[in-house]
């Protein structure tokens, strides 16, 4: 036989497939859209507050001005109380020139009559009447702030001060306008500082699902305020370190798939020289070629997990669930697997109901699943410890559906292998080169195919000393509305 070295198997690490195309900036930034909707509310904000502030700042100096002018006009009533009823003086005639300076326009009132045109007809009225005025009216032709004062026997005191069109206003906003601008100012610095704070981790962000997408799988970013980047950057954390562990797992499967399969092609491939080079004799070609044959059986077995755990998540994979009888399925089993643990030294128990236990499942591929276990536990068990096959009805009520149950008397599991017990290769990974285990293919195939029947399987500690899976299939629908 011809001493070739094996070669080390090639691990392929998984395609994660063509990334699109980077999409092109369009320069529409958070920052951007972020200091022009912050500049947007406070402009909004400063329009509001001038619609609202300036009218009533304008009343406020209206009214203030209002004041000061009754004031003078309560002080000019007293000073010509006692002589508005005598000729007019020189005395008059100062006081009417230094509230003129003032820009105030006094009138005289004796008698109830005016001494110069120009005051309303009614403002003269009211005072000469003995009552006092106050309020905004024409003032020869131009809109005045006008207060009236009556002094007895019909003599009074009207002072006017003229109001420039748009003045009170004009003088408000030319007082206003700075601090609304710089609140403008300080809300576009404000919108631009808080826009930064926040595109920031989300630039982190982006990077770091760049680098994702790279292959880089040791990217983390700090978890900071606030709540909701906190929430982001949490994710995007455990999505690397998801990553990280998903490939991880794919390597160690794919490590032990190539190893399975290796281990048969080894034997194939040595058999094959040794028949090429007449090393083996004719009396032994026979059991060379039963040698190759389950060597062929097993690759083809191994070869045909992998499709089918491949196809196993496709929409088109083939399902024809109907009304099926686990009792019977079981004791369909029965046979066959006493046999192959008969030839082995390992009793086989089959414990099937005298009645039917309905489930409504795919025959084929639950026993497909049954003989699968089957396979492990026989794998496993030493000779002499059990292998049990067993049924039972979920219930008392038959539209609860049935239970399959497979336990065995090996080496078990460990509460820490119960929890990945149905991941691929993980069992496979953990006790390679330890005890009698398989490729890590058989169980994730089961627990696949119980998933898309819609059922539950289960690992767990068998009676017996071993592992027990129970798999919960569900009822038949008509059992169920019959007996709804």
């Amino acid at each position: 036989m011809r001493d070739h070295p094996v070669d080390p198997p090639t691990v392929a690490l998984p395609v994660t497939g063509a990334y699109p195309a980077p999409r092109p900036r369009s320069g529409r930034t958070l920052t951007s859209r972020a200091v022009l909707v912050t500049c947007a509310v406070a402009l909004i904000s400063v329009l509001v507050t001038a619609l609202v502030g300036i009218p009533l700042a304008v009343r406020g100096v209206e009214r203030g001005e209002q004041r000061a002018l009754a004031a003078q006009a309560r002080l000019a009533a007293e000073a010509l109380r006692s002589r508005l009823g005598t000729p007019r003086t020189g005395d008059e005639e100062r006081l009417i020139r230094q509230l003129r300076l003032q820009g105030i326009e006094a009138y005289l009132v004796r008698d109830g009559v005016v001494d110069r045109p120009g005051l309303p007809p009614r403002v003269v009225q009211r005072v000469a009447e003995g009552r006092n005025f106050s309020g905004r009216r024409p003032v020869a032709g131009r809109p005045a702030l006008v207060e009236g004062r009556a002094l007895p026997g019909g003599d009074g005191v009207v002072l006017a001060r003229a109001v420039e069109r748009g003045g009170v206003w004009g003088q408000v906003i030319r007082s206003l306008w700075l601090p609304l601008l710089a609140g403008l100012a300080a809300g576009v610095v404000a919108g631009t500082l808080l826009a930064r704070r926040l595109a920031r981790p989300i630039r982190h962000a982006a990077a770091a699902a760049a680098r994702l997408r790279a292959g880089e799988r040791a990217v983390r970013i700090p978890v900071e305020p606030p709540e909701e980047v906190a929430d982001l950057a949490e994710a995007l954390n455990g999505l690397a370190a998801a990553l990280a562990t998903s490939e991880g797992r794919q390597r160690e499967f794919l490590l032990s798939v190539s190893h399975e399969l290796r281990t048969p092609l080894t034997a194939i491939r040595g058999y094959a020289e040794a028949l090429a080079d007449g090393v083996i004799g004719p009396e032994e070609v026979t059991g060379t070629g039963r040698t190759v044959l389950a060597e062929a059986e097993h690759l083809d077995r191994l070869v045909s997990d992998l499709l089918a755990l491949a196809r196993l998540e496709a929409a088109d994979f083939p399902l024809e669930p109907v009304r099926v009888d686990l009792t019977r399925l079981a004791a369909d089993a029965e046979p066959a697997w006493a046999a192959r643990c008969a030839a082995v030294g390992v009793p086989f128990r089959a414990e099937i109901p005298d009645r039917p236990v309905p489930a409504y499942t795919d025959p084929g591929r639950i026993r497909q699943v049954v003989d699968g276990l089957l396979e492990n536990a026989l794998r496993v068990v030493p000779p002499g410890a059990p292998v049990v096959l067993a049924v039972r009805p979920a219930g008392a009520d038959p539209a609860h559906g049935g239970v399959v149950e497979v336990r065995d008397g090996g080496p078990g599991f460990t509460d820490d292998d119960l929890a990945v017990a149905f991941e691929r290769g993980a069992l496979h990974q953990r006790y390679r080169g330890v005890r009698k285990v398989g490729s890590g293919l058989g169980l994730a195939l089961a627990a696949g195919l119980v998933r898309r029947l819609g059922g539950d399987i289960t690992a767990g500690h068998a009676p017996e000393g071993g592992a027990a899976f129970t798999v919960r299939l569900p009822p038949d629908p008509y059992l169920t509305r019959t007996s709804a």
